[in-house]
């Protein structure tokens, strides 16, 4: 990766952490999950509310890093509106991103600001940071369909 470009991706991780979408828990909600990334401390209180298959609203508390802060954002911005299997599907092609140490091309067509995280994906203490959103929106979408009531997970 060039130096200007790690500079712009940097530049799209510190607006999201900057000025985060979609921040701050609301309702209505369909499941609420707490995920802690033992690791560094990182806490993400996230809800999700479907409308049918629709991801109708995606909301959230979180503290900790700024790369586990704009990791959310970011998701947020991508997810809401989406069909649940589409957003699915972005959410694995986040995760193989996170788990290619580097070596993958992001698509920005599919992961749009999701891009900015590749650098992050060479720093493996950093990724579980990237993930921890994610991981808590799989958990609470799979609990709002099955209207499980579970809420604590450690990343």
């Amino acid at each position: 990766m060039s130096a200007e470009l790690d500079a712009l991706y940097q530049e799209i991780i510190l607006d999201h952490y900057k000025n985060p979408l979609n921040a701050g828990l609301r309702d209505p909600f369909g499941a609420e999950v707490h995920h802690v990334n033992p690791t560094c401390g990182d806490e993400i209180t996230l809800r999700v509310q479907l409308d049918g298959d629709k991801v109708a609203d995606i909301s959230y508390h979180a503290e900790g890093c700024s790369i586990s802060q704009a990791s959310t954002s970011v998701m947020t911005d991508l997810l809401i509106g989406l069909d649940k299997d589409a957003a699915l599907a972005i959410h694995e092609n986040f995760l193989t991103l996170m788990q290619g140490k580097g070596k993958i091309e992001p698509d920005e067509d599919v992961l749009g600001d999701g891009i900015a995280f590749a650098g992050v994906a060479k720093f493996p203490a950093r990724v579980k940071c990237a993930l921890l959103s994610w991981m808590a929106f799989k958990d609470a979408t799979a609990q709002s369909l099955t209207g499980s009531t579970d809420t604590t997970q450690e990343a």
